[in-house]
């Protein structure tokens, strides 16, 4: 994490828009989607001032502050020079393209900057929950909530939801299972209409539904077919002892019953009590659902990783007996068919990366073309949902990929979700 002590401080009755500030109450302690952003408005200035703050951190050279403007007198113009210099300065066709190329490319950089912060941000507060599990159990369970509480104010607004692919994921596998998991089960739970109370318990829970395996040796911390009856028992009894740990943290039942009934399946065949679905609660139905989505896509050897076609094709096949039907069909309708993550070919014959889906409309998701024409750091992102003539044929594995393809779209090894707002702004190409 950068040092940001050497940066000054200043009052906040001083902030002025356009000053680029740095919140150290970290980003579950306030509504802004960043705790370090440069001020854009006099609402955030009030925001801030009701924080009960006194004094913040702020980088002079990231801020932006007006200065006076010079004013220079230009001698008057005849009519006719006038005339002839507007029609010189007029922008040809070719380069009003480049320009509106150019704000667009900026503006999807910006949103996945944004969401890649975010992620980031989220990622060093579930850390620190982990790390106060043992140390201090309770005020571990009250930063869970808080980071959920966070993470909803940004879920919870009016409008649909892009579910986005991210560039890389958190720096250890748990953090990044733990949030992949947590986040894609409220959005499944944002689609069923939870409110907002059943959503905090689904947000501690999936956030927490590993936390057992703090207490199981690393190496039988994922299950692993060689595995003897043994190791499998020692690997299953992370259920239990997270039951254990949770109880100690205060948890309240619902978010319990997700730790001890994550792994159980519809039919009864899952573990530690082979319940069948009528005894799991919602939340564990959902959370065992993403889970094993999650297990699916990134497993601990990637070269055994699906990608989230697979995965999705794969559970829909041959695992509709252990999970729930209602909420296996409406999971694969949220996530789409070809979920972000996804290789594909279009139906024009050209390869593409699915990089975000619509959780409300998701039969065309977004994706990153791989085009000769375009240098891949300036590909923009085509929004099939407004391309008619344009759809996906197939899906693939990246290895099948030709190699310029596969170099161009660069698939990740882990696949990483986040979530943002529906733009509908220049940062995606309709046509």
């Amino acid at each position: 994490m950068q040092d940001r002590t050497s940066d000054p401080l200043i009052d906040v009755s001083q902030l002025t828009v356009g000053m680029f500030i740095h919140l150290d109450l970290g980003w579950m302690s306030h509504p802004f989607p960043l705790s370090s952003f440069k001020i854009s408005s006099s609402d955030q200035l009030l925001i801030l001032r009701r924080l009960g703050l006194t004094q913040v951190r702020w980088s002079p050279a990231k801020s932006d502050l007006p200065l006076q403007p010079e004013v220079t007198v230009l001698p008057p113009q005849a009519p006719e020079a006038a005339s002839n210099a507007e029609a010189a300065s007029e922008p040809t066709p070719e380069e009003l393209a480049r320009e509106a190329h150019r704000r667009a490319l900026a503006a999807q950089r910006e949103a996945l900057r944004l969401c890649q912060a975010q992620y980031g941000e989220a990622s060093e507060d579930f850390r620190s929950v982990m790390d106060l599990v043992r140390a201090d159990p309770q005020q571990a369970r009250a930063q869970a909530e808080g980071l959920t509480a966070a993470l909803l104010d940004k879920m919870l607004v009016e409008g649909d939801l892009n579910m986005r692919l991210l560039n890389e994921a958190a720096g250890d596998r748990s953090t990044a299972h733990a949030l992949n998991v947590c986040i894609i089960s409220l959005l499944l739970g944002r689609a069923f209409g939870l409110g907002r109370d059943e959503m905090m318990d689904l947000g501690v829970g999936s956030l927490l539904h590993d936390v057992g395996k703090l207490e199981v040796a690393v190496r039988l911390r994922h299950r692993d077919e060689s595995f003897t009856a043994a190791e499998t028992q020692a690997y299953q009894q992370h259920v239990a002892k997270g039951v254990a740990i949770a109880q100690t943290m205060g948890l309240a039942p619902a978010p319990l019953l997700i730790i001890a009934q994550h792994h159980e399946h519809a039919d009864g065949s899952g573990f530690p009590q082979r319940i069948n679905m009528d005894r799991m609660s919602t939340g564990a139905r959902i959370v065992a659902l993403v889970n094993r989505f999650d297990g699916l896509c990134n497993p601990l050897l990637s070269s055994k990783a699906m990608t989230p076609h697979e995965a999705l094709s794969l559970m829909f096949a041959q695992g509709r007996n252990r999970f729930d039907a209602t909420m296996l069909n409406a999971f694969i309708r949220m996530m789409g068919v070809y979920p972000p993550g996804s290789t594909v070919q279009l139906t024009d014959d050209r390869y593409a990366l699915v990089v975000s889906v619509n959780s409300a409309r998701p039969l065309k998701p977004r994706v990153m073309v791989h085009d000769t024409k375009v240098p891949k750091d300036e590909a923009l992102v085509l929004n099939l949902e407004e391309m008619p003539d344009l759809g996906i044929r197939r899906s693939l594995k990246p290895q099948f990929l030709p190699r310029a393809a596969l170099d161009y779209l660069s698939p990740s090894a882990r696949i990483a979700y986040f979530f943002d707002a529906i733009s509908t702004g220049p940062g995606e190409l309709a046509a």
